[in-house]
Formats: structure tokens, C-alpha cells, sequence
């Protein structure tokens, strides 16, 4: 697709929304600027001195009337009256991934699921890395494919984490190798069905051919489902069965199987990043990594060096024989009961915030003897609340905001146990993502 002289309107001033901006300019498009809020909330002089264009906190119909391509932000619904419009216009509305892969020289590696994509992405990009391939890592890890993706060169590789709400809106995005890792309910307040929400995810499959890889979970039953779906080369990781070529457990040990070979890996042991879900993620990323050639060595190495990604069950420190873990990054129900799940000692676990309409029945009742007490806050309080007596859960202690929540958990917390901050909700009731939620986490973690 061509963007030179073309008039393109970004939608949505969020980080991906800007690193697009800049990527259309450097193309010598005529950019224009749409966001609800109105200049003054965002740092953007170095666009609107390129040329850019304001239309922000205006009617966004007047953008779409001159626009002939629309750039989404992976936070901005698609179903807006002025987005419908311009659909109708024939006007292709593309999110920030597909301008990077317009955009880039590199070949994709990419991974989606709705738990475990930031820690599989980051493992994976280590991987190639020792594996002596020139990586890049990006997407909703934290920098924007547009970034960069003008600085890729043939033979290097990005390694991406995807998100549905990009997908959304993809057209001839290819990777080369992607996977699926789990599909479990999130984001109902944005997508509404869980058929519609797992369409989305499946996308990044879609432009696939014969020669490209598919990576889905075997364990996980919707992502075991999706099998008719792919017509690309399939390998399937698991825990608990080996269903045809890809990457399995056998004898306590990982081997990758494909072409009618099995190579072991390293004993599932040596993976350092703690829990039975990081196993699945590291079964995930080498399916990913024997899929573009990469030896069992390098694999090996980095899944005994790799140490996890923040604000996924990352230990803070440890006060007066309490640890305190930082999961910020459980965002949904399933998200918290794998942290649960990778708990060893009594743990006081902290819930709540922005409601994303998730159910948390199947949460209470997955808890294990480990957790002794939870500690609700934010919008989700008394939902959470409800859910907690519902399954029979009694040690329940209300907090008025964040800071009171990590004093009455540390409070409650016995020597030798934990205090998890795990909240199976979104941030956006007290913080502006869930990175920020965990930082004031290890603040407040700090002056115990």
C-alpha cells in the first residue's frame, strides 16, 4: 500500500497511535490527528511541526471526510458511527500492526493469547537473540512495531506480541511463525461474545500459506479447537499429551518433534521462570524458535538464564519473613489463578479494580489451601465480594484504595507467606495501565 501524498487519519493519541503518526510523515503521507481528548493532554509538537494535522477532542466525521486511510490505536473500539463511515466510504481502517508490516524488511514472529503473550514474546526475542539472529521486540510489549520497522533489514526478525484489538483490524498482515497460547474470557466489556473475541485472536492465522507455522495449545480447549481452522504447518505444545509435531513433556523433559524426529531440549526443571504456566510458555517459544531454525542449544541456554518479565509474579522483597510479589500484569480471572497456582506458601492475594465485565466464580472456586486471605478494592469490590461468599470464601478484607489494600495485606500476611498482588482486573479505576498499578506496588512495597 502506498502512503506517499495519501491523507491518513491516525485514530487514537496512546503510544501506538503517535509511533504511527511519526512512521506516516517519515512516508510522506499528510497526517491527521484524532483522539476524543483534545491537544493539550499529549505531548505532540514534534508532529504538528512536520505538518500534522489537529482535529483532536473535534467531530471526528470532519477528519474521515478528508481522509483516505485510517490508522487505528488497538484502544480505540471500531464500533464508532464516524469508523462505520468511513468503512463505507470503501476507506481501509488498518491498525498500527499492519502499517509496521507494510513497513518492514524483517520477517514476523508473532504471539497472541489473552495470558502469558508479554512473558512467551520477551522469551522468545532472548531465544533468537542467542540464537544469533538479529531480533527486534515489539508490539503491546511496550514499543510499537512502527518504531522500528523502517530499520529492519532482510533476514532480521520481529518478534511481536499481538493483541485481538489489533488484529481487529489487520488486512495482509503474514507472519512467518505465530501462536495462539490460550483463549480465555477478557476484554467482554470491548468485544461482547467470546466467539467474537477468539475470531480476533485466530486473525493473525488468516493470511497464512502452506510454508508459514501455527503454534496453538493442545491443553487449552478453545485454542485445540481452532485445528480446522489453520492452513499453515501446525505444531502444537502441551503439557500433558503429545497430539502430532511440536513441543511436549516427556519424561519430565522438553523435546521439540517435527519431521518424524525428536530432539530433547533441556529437563523442564532448568526452565527458571517459576509456575506450570511459564512451562507452557517456554513449550510455546520453542515451537516458535525450531519453527525459524533455531539449535537446541541456544534454546536451552535461555530457558535456564531467562529470568521473567516485570510485574509478572516478580518478587519484590521480602519483609520481616513476608514476600511480596508483583502479578500486576493479572489483568483477568485466569491470568490471577496461574499466579495462584504458582504460590508455595500461605498467601494473602489482592483483587480489584477496573470492571472489563469478567466473571470470577471460576477464580474463587480454582483457589487453592495456599491463599488465606484476599484483599478487595476498586470498582470491582463488591462484585468480587459477592463472588467470594458465593464460593464459600470467608476471609475477605475490604480496602478503600490502594495504598490502604497493601497495609491491611501486609497486616493479614503471616511469617513466611506472601502478599500477591494479583488483581484478575484492569487498572484503568486508579492507574493509567497496569505497569503504573505496579510500580506504586514496589513504592509501596518499599516503605514497609
Amino acid at each position: 500500500m502506498e502512503f506517499q501524498g495519501k491523507k491518513v487519519l491516525v485514530v487514537g493519541m496512546a503510544k501506538s497511535g503517535i509511533s504511527a503518526a511519526h512512521l506516516l510523515l517519515k512516508l510522506g503521507a499528510e497526517v491527521l490527528l484524532y483522539d476524543r481528548k483534545t491537544a493539550e493532554h499529549f505531548q505532540l509538537d514534534s508532529l504538528f511541526d512536520k505538518g500534522a494535522r489537529d482535529f483532536l477532542g473535534k467531530d471526528p466525521m470532519e477528519a474521515v471526510k478528508e481522509a483516505e486511510i485510517l490508522i487505528m490505536s488497538p484502544g480505540v473500539p471500531i464500533k464508532q458511527e464516524f469508523i462505520e463511515k468511513a468503512k463505507e466510504a470503501g476507506k481501509p481502517v488498518l491498525s498500527e500492526i499492519e502499517l509496521g508490516y507494510l513497513t518492514a524488511k524483517a520477517e514476523f514472529v508473532c504471539i497472541s493469547g489473552t495470558n502469558g503473550k508479554t512473558t512467551t514474546t520477551a522469551l522468545t526475542g532472548e531465544i533468537f537473540k542467542n540464537g544469533g539472529r538479529n531480533t527486534y521486540v515489539l508490539g503491546n510489549i511496550g514499543v510499537p512495531i512502527c518504531d522500528a520497522s523502517m530499520e529492519t533489514k532482510p533476514g532480521d526478525i520481529i518478534v511481536a506480541e499481538v493483541a485481538a484489538l489489533q488484529l481487529e483490524t489487520i488486512r495482509d498482515f503474514r507472519p512467518r511463525a505465530a501462536a495462539l497460547l490460550n483463549v480465555t474470557e477478557d476484554h467482554m466489556d470491548r468485544f461482547g461474545t467470546m466467539e467474537y473475541y477468539t475470531a480476533c485472536k485466530m486473525r493473525e492465522f488468516e493470511n497464512q500459506t502452506e510454508g508459514d507455522f501455527a503454534v496453538l495449545n493442545w491443553d487449552n480447549e478453545i485454542t485445540r479447537a481452532q485445528a480446522a481452522n489453520i492452513h499453515s504447518r501446525l505444531l502444537w505444545f502441551s503439557r500433558t499429551a503429545e497430539p502430532g509435531e511440536g513441543a511436549f513433556l516427556r519424561d519430565g523433559r522438553i523435546v521439540f518433534t517435527m519431521d518424524g524426529k525428536s530432539e530433547e531440549i533441556c529437563p523442564a526443571a532448568d526452565v527458571k521462570i517459576p509456575g506450570a504456566h511459564n512451562l507452557e510458555n517456554a513449550l510455546a517459544a520453542v515451537c516458535l524458535a525450531k519453527a525459524m531454525g533455531i539449535s537446541g542449544e541456544a534454546i536451552a541456554k535461555t530457558l535456564r538464564t531467562f529470568p521473567g518479565v516485570e510485574h509478572r509474579i516478580e518478587f519484590v522483597r521480602e519483609v520481616n519473613g513476608v514476600r511480596y510479589i508483583n502479578d500486576s500484569k493479572g489483568t483477568n480471572p485466569d491470568a490471577t489463578i496461574k499466579a495462584i497456582e504458582a504460590m508455595t506458601a500461605p498467601t494473602v492475594l489482592i483483587l480489584g479494580g477496573y470492571d472489563k465485565h469478567s466473571e470470577f466464580d471460576e477464580m474463587f472456586a480454582a483457589f487453592t489451601p495456599q491463599i488465606t486471605d484476599v484483599v478487595l478494592l476498586g470498582a470491582t469490590r463488591d462484585k468480587l465480594e459477592a463472588a467470594a461468599k458465593k464460593a464459600g470464601f470467608r476471609q475477605v478484607i475490604l480496602a478503600e484504595d490502594f495504598a490502604d489494600a497493601v497495609k491491611k495485606a501486609s497486616a493479614a500476611a503471616k511469617c513466611g507467606g506472601n502478599v500477591l498482588l494479583s488483581p484478575a482486573c484492569a487498572s484503568w479505576d486508579m492507574f493509567d495501565n497496569f505497569e503504573q498499578r505496579g510500580d506504586v506496588f514496589k513504592e509501596l512495597v518499599a516503605e514497609l
